[in-house]
């Protein structure tokens, strides 16, 4: 718009109109260059393939003089070694069953030997009666997908190295953790005359090392211990205390095998051991001794718990219960510990079963927010109250497999029986 008074004169609109015909002279390309310095490479074959059109793109890429190819050379003379056996095989075959082809991967083979990747669109140019006159064919430079495709497979494989390296390690860690926890426990069960004995121990994860124990052991030439609990904690220092807590309690067996005063010296060494440290370390045990009666076939067993689920009795007439020991504390926790005491006698048949709470927490049902708990151990080991102790462990094995990944702490457990007495 002209300010007010003023007019455009002739000489305005003669600047218009150059400024129009300089720019429209920008944009007139003629066919031919546009075909010959497109961005992409064109070619056109006759049905043999014989080239008998190019582009300089193309020809440029190719490092070749027109003259040298146009009615000289056929397509598959530009392609690699690979790229010629793919063409033979399946590009032209597909070529003229479907009259089009698109987006084929190849390499192309410059005046150097050197190779250039690209992807290959072709389409056959059919006659006004359909036959077949020549193939057009468009080129792509795929250098740079290529070098992505490259570096994305390194990636892959370097990836996937990662990958397996981490399972070995993984496998040789579980490997030696493994091997550590079993040091923990006991090979074999000594043989107790007069009596029958089982143990299992179930690993939760066999990526932690887990801080369950047990053991049973000779005092004399007529007495045995045994015991079982569950250190706080997994890994490393709940395996340091595990192995302190076994061997202080067999030491204090041979000192003084009275339960209650196994379990207060094994209170005094982990108080004393742990007290005042950033990580507290307790546990829960039921410590006991075994007397078998050679003439009566009857076992005497003297036993005390700190803080520990009680022990289940699976009396031979096919009823089974609990052995209460309340009031007991945490091992460890206090420098003066209360532990409760208890005696029973067990008698041709019966069963005395000791776990840890693995078993009693562990969760079920489909949503696992229920805790297996103490009444469904007690009805089980009703079920199964007349089976011995290997039977009774392989059993409580079996259930523990059922629970599944709701059993997601390891569990002890050890089964001391007395062979029934047939008349």
């Amino acid at each position: 718009m002209c300010p007010a008074g003023q007019q455009s004169g002739p000489k305005d609109v003669g600047d218009d109109q150059s400024a129009t015909a300089a720019f429209a002279a920008l944009l007139e390309d003629s066919a031919e260059e546009l075909y010959d310095s497109a961005p992409c490479g064109y070619l056109s074959t006759l049905m043999d393939g014989t080239i008998a059109k190019i582009n300089a793109t193309l020809l440029d890429w190719l490092g070749l003089d027109r003259a040298a190819v146009v009615g000289r050379m056929r397509f598959t003379d530009l392609l690699s070694v690979g790229g010629k056996l793919y063409h033979e095989t399946h590009f032209a075959p597909l070529l003229r069953m479907q009259g089009h082809i698109s987006g084929i991967a190849l390499d192309i083979k410059g005046a150097d030997n050197s190779r250039l990747p690209v992807l290959v669109s072709s389409v056959v140019k059919r006659g006004s009666t359909g036959e077949p006159q020549l193939i057009r064919t468009t080129v792509f430079d795929a250098r740079d997908r290529r070098a992505y495709e490259e570096e994305l497979l390194r990636r892959h494989k370097a990836a996937e190295a990662l990958r397996k390296q981490a399972e070995a390690d993984r496998a040789r860690l579980q490997d030696a953790l493994a091997v550590l926890q079993q040091s923990l426990l006991p090979d074999t069960l000594p043989q107790i005359p007069g009596m029958e004995t089982a143990a299992h121990y179930h690993t939760a994860s066999p990526d932690q090392l887990g801080g369950d124990f047990y053991d049973v052991f000779p005092i004399d030439g007529r007495r045995f211990a045994f015991f079982l609990g569950d250190v706080c904690g997994k890994g490393p220092q709940a395996a340091a205390v595990t192995s302190l807590t076994r061997y202080t309690l067999r030491a204090a067996a041979m000192h003084d095998p009275n339960p209650t005063s196994a379990l207060t010296t094994l209170n005094k060494v982990l108080y004393e051991r742990y007290t005042g440290s950033t990580d507290p370390r307790y546990c829960t045990a039921i410590y006991g001794t075994l007397e078998p009666d050679p003439v009566t076939g009857r076992v005497a067993v003297h036993l005390a718990s700190g803080g520990h689920p009680p022990a289940v009795v699976l009396r031979g007439d096919g009823t089974a219960d609990y052995l209460r020991t309340p009031g007991g504390l945490l091992v460890g926790i206090l420098p003066k510990a209360h532990f409760t005491a208890a005696d029973i006698v067990l008698n041709p048949g019966d069963t005395l079963l000791l776990y840890t709470d693995g078993l009693t927490e562990a969760r079920t049902g489909e949503d696992r927010t229920s805790l297996y708990g103490e009444d469904a151990l007690l009805a089980f080991a009703t079920d199964h109250a007349d089976n011995p102790p290997p039977a009774l462990i392989q059993a409580l094995t079996g259930l523990l497999h059922s629970l599944g990944d709701g059993v997601d702490d390891d569990t002890a457990l050890l089964a001391l029986g007395t062979p029934r007495r047939h008349a």
